[in-house]
């Protein structure tokens, strides 16, 4: 065994040798290889940079912010708050003079993704915010080899808006949103537009066009202002948008509409009938629990009512109206139970003066039976129930001359009957004659209560359709516009 230990060494001897020699030669290739051009090129642009200060060789230039929004969706308009909710894609690009290469000395590289917390960025902000919205958080930006600096992130947006709500639902929204450096003036962050106000006006590439409001267009307007002696320059963007009226129109005209013509065909049940006045008293109720049902869905501010509001307002009191005609005009014919004749000037002004705005024949005098004629009627019935007593008993039959063709006279008994007969068929012509006298004065009484009761649904009918008219006009200018 001790003389194959030398013989094995020799053999294994040159092969450990070569295994060493390869790992010498890997090791100072590993060492020797040239870094990887992007983390050169980070370390370089990094090195000596400081993000605190504004990145510029000469104080006195500023630096030009160009910034662009594309409105991406409208999430909520709350008009009670006065709060517009938007989700918004946000560029913005400037040139940082400390973050320039050549891209020869780093492999053709032209554009570098670096951490947003590592370099400077503008304070550039909104001023109508007013709560801290649910934006992703985008932790790096491009820079190119000549400086310039692209600022890409989406922008959950919670800004004041003053919504005018006066045409709902047919109303326009005009929203600003305001971008603007909260500390530095116009001397230091100049803010111009990236694209051209005509582009990002009929820009509507990536906006979700299926909920209820519909974006008109993004307008755009710079300005510079003065503040305690400071310049300051801001960037608005004008958010237009319009609602879509559809669902408001079936939820809540319609109905409506639907319960007013109902109210006015209500004036074609006989005013004499006690239904009318049950049929109103219904719709009034079924349209107090309407309104109780859509008081959520209109919207509401402290400064001001939508014109719908005013409308059903309008509408409610045009019910309590008709119900109140209904009253009256039931009351008004049924005074035939006190036996009272239509006064004159009401028979006159009823029958007479309202028969030409009515477009119906005046009920002449003479189809009424006259009083006088009854009363000669009655008088004569007087006559003959008192011509009975005249005729005296048997003496004064017996008294009585006789001629000499003349018959006899009847016999006593008989005299009396007819006597009775005739006083009871005048009792009965003058109860029948007084029951169609008091028949006469309730129809006199029906046909004046007709009369005002259609005078009063013209004038209804008149002001319900001008006050649909105007309002149906005012809502077509509003929805063309």
């Amino acid at each position: 065994m001790l003389l194959w230990a030398p013989l094995l060494l020799v053999i294994l001897l040159p092969t450990l040798l070569a295994q060493g020699e390869a790992r010498h030669r890997g090791g100072l290739r590993t060492h020797s290889a040239p870094r990887p051009a992007l983390l050169r090129l980070s370390d370089y642009l990094l090195a000596d940079y400081s993000k605190g200060v504004r990145p510029v060789r000469d104080w006195r230039k500023p630096t030009t912010v160009s910034i662009d929004a594309i409105v991406y969706a409208i999430l909520n308009v709350d008009e009670k708050n006065q709060v517009l909710t938007t989700y918004i894609w946000y560029r913005q690009y400037w040139t940082d003079e400390f973050l320039q290469w050549d891209p020869e000395d780093f492999d053709n590289i032209t554009k570098l993704s670096i951490p947003t917390d590592s370099i400077w960025v503008p304070d550039i902000l909104i001023n109508e915010f007013v709560d801290v919205g649910k934006s992703p958080n985008i932790p790096y930006v491009y820079v190119r080899h000549h400086g310039e600096v692209q600022n890409y992130k989406p922008l959950h947006v919670l800004t004041a808006c003053s919504l005018d709500i006066y045409s709902f639902p047919f109303d326009v929204q005009n929203c600003s949103l305001t971008f603007t450096s909260w500390l530095h003036t116009i001397q230091d962050i100049n803010i111009s537009l990236w694209r051209s106000q005509e582009e990002v006006k009929s820009d509507k590439s990536v906006f979700m066009n299926q909920g209820e409001w519909e974006l008109l267009g993004v307008l755009t307007q710079f300005r510079e202002f003065m503040e305690s002696s400071d310049c300051y320059a801001e960037m608005k963007f004008y958010v237009v948008i319009r609602r879509r009226p559809l669902f408001y129109a079936v939820s809540l005209l319609l109905p409506s509409i639907f319960l007013m013509v109902m109210d006015m065909v209500g004036f074609y049940l006989p005013p004499d009938s006690g239904e009318r006045v049950s049929f109103k008293i219904t719709l009034l109720l079924g349209y107090s629990v309407f309104l109780i049902i859509v008081s959520d869905t209109l919207p509401a501010t402290a400064i001001g009512t939508p014109l719908i509001g005013v409308y059903f307002v309008v509408c409610m009191a045009l019910l309590v109206l008709s119900l109140a005609e209904t009253i009256l005009i039931v009351r008004l014919v049924h005074r035939q139970e006190l036996l009272q004749p239509v006064p004159a000037w009401l028979r006159r002004l009823a029958l007479g003066r309202l028969t030409l705005p009515l477009c119906r024949r005046g009920q002449s005098a003479s189809q009424r039976p006259p009083a006088t004629s009854q009363a000669t009627k009655t008088d004569d019935c007087s006559e003959m129930g008192n011509h009975c007593p005249s005729l005296g008993g048997p003496q004064d039959l017996e008294r009585t001359p006789r001629g000499r063709g003349s018959p006899p006279p009847p016999p006593r008994e008989a005299s009396l009957a007819a006597c009775g007969l005739l006083q009871e068929l005048s009792s009965i012509r003058h109860i029948l004659e007084r029951r169609e006298e008091s028949r006469e004065v309730a129809r006199d009484w029906l046909r004046v209560g007709s009369a005002l009761d259609r005078l009063l649904f013209r004038i209804y009918l008149v002001v319900v359709l001008a006050y649909s008219t105007t309002l149906v006009t005012l809502w077509s200018i509003w929805q063309c516009s």
